[in-house]
């Protein structure tokens, strides 16, 4: 009895402290039965969904509004006395948080094959973050939430990573942009995503207010294979080669020759490596004082610096034969 008396006052309908991971949340109503002329309260960022009789009687934004229903409770309940006051007039409310969902993380759980001008086929990993809400409550709740206690973000956001990766693939692919230019264009990439997936998101009743891609990678073997081949474009310009092989010697060198000694040693031998090979293989050192004889004595020099470099694996005996080569031409010339 106390119950019925209690639910024929219940005439105020409000979410107060919404959850924000909360995007749905039904009011809980006694017997789901609401008396005629109950007060509908919704706040900002707020809207409210009227459902009498099992259907959608109407939608509410901001503002107090009064609620009209065949459900006379005292007079329905005494009606229906043989049912145990149980009025066959059901209505629920249905509240939904309108606000922005931000800083939403989604990123490929896999690498996603794209085609690629540069390299063909190529697997590559991306993350990033977006932001949406609810744009049309009655579609997100006849095709997502249905007539549950409360819907949360979480429940949601695994199928909306899922729609970013399937669009992935279509995304990058389409755009024409080579892997290694990517970074310098993930605006526009980001663009291009949201421009695929807004249709997605509104088939749901969800607005997509923004996607951004953060990072484009390359799986661990194919980024080390990248680095090996970057490292030797700078064969092209013997002097930056030189110097590219002693910075990878320097290490051996350090272990071959002993601790701080070994690496004394390797870089000393870097600093002239340079000059070593671009001197002899181009002639651009000038004949020092003392006529052809001095200059005899320091090509032969040269002869006995690069034989040590070659020595300590500081350069490669192709480079050697070559400079050594071009050095007894000028001896002999």
């Amino acid at each position: 009895m106390g119950g019925f008396i209690k639910k024929q006052f219940i005439d105020v309908i409000q979410w107060e402290n919404p959850d924000p991971e909360v995007l749905m949340w039904r009011f809980p109503l006694q017997d789901q039965e609401i008396q005629n002329g109950a007060a509908l309260i919704v706040r900002e960022s707020q809207n409210a969904m009227f459902v009498d009789e099992g259907a959608i009687a109407d939608q509410f934004g901001t503002g107090t509004f009064t609620l009209n229903t065949q459900n006379l409770p005292l007079l329905t309940n005494l009606k229906h006395w043989g049912k145990l006051f149980q009025s066959p007039f059901k209505s629920d409310v249905y509240f939904f948080n309108m606000r922005q969902q931000l800083s939403r993380r989604w990123g490929t759980a896999q690498p996603v094959t794209i085609r690629d001008s540069d390299f063909g086929a190529v697997s590559v990993r991306s993350f990033g973050m977006y932001s949406f809400r609810i744009a049309q409550p009655a579609v997100f709740f006849r095709e997502v939430s249905g007539v549950c206690e409360e819907y949360r973000t979480e429940t949601l956001e695994e199928q909306l990573r899922n729609l970013a990766v399937t669009q992935l693939a279509s995304a990058f692919g389409s755009s024409d942009i080579p892997f290694l230019d990517m970074a310098a264009n993930q605006l526009m990439l980001s663009q291009q995503m949201t421009t695929l997936l807004q249709p997605a998101f509104a088939a749901i009743g969800l607005e997509l207010e923004n996607f951004t891609v953060e990072s484009i990678t390359l799986p661990e073997s194919l980024q080390q294979r990248l680095d090996e081949r970057m490292g030797m474009g700078i064969v092209g310009d013997m002097a930056r080669y030189t110097q590219y092989q002693t910075a990878q010697a320097i290490p051996l060198a350090a272990q071959n020759e002993g601790g701080v000694a070994g690496i004394g040693a390797g870089l000393a031998a870097g600093m002239n490596i340079a000059n070593v090979m671009t001197s002899g293989i181009t002639g651009a050192t000038a004949t020092p004082a003392g006529g052809a004889e001095a200059a005899a004595t320091d090509l032969t020099a040269r002869l006995a610096q690069l034989k040590t470099l070659l020595e300590q694996n500081l350069i490669s005996q192709d480079d050697y034969d070559t400079a050594k080569a071009e050095i007894i031409k000028k001896i002999t010339g």
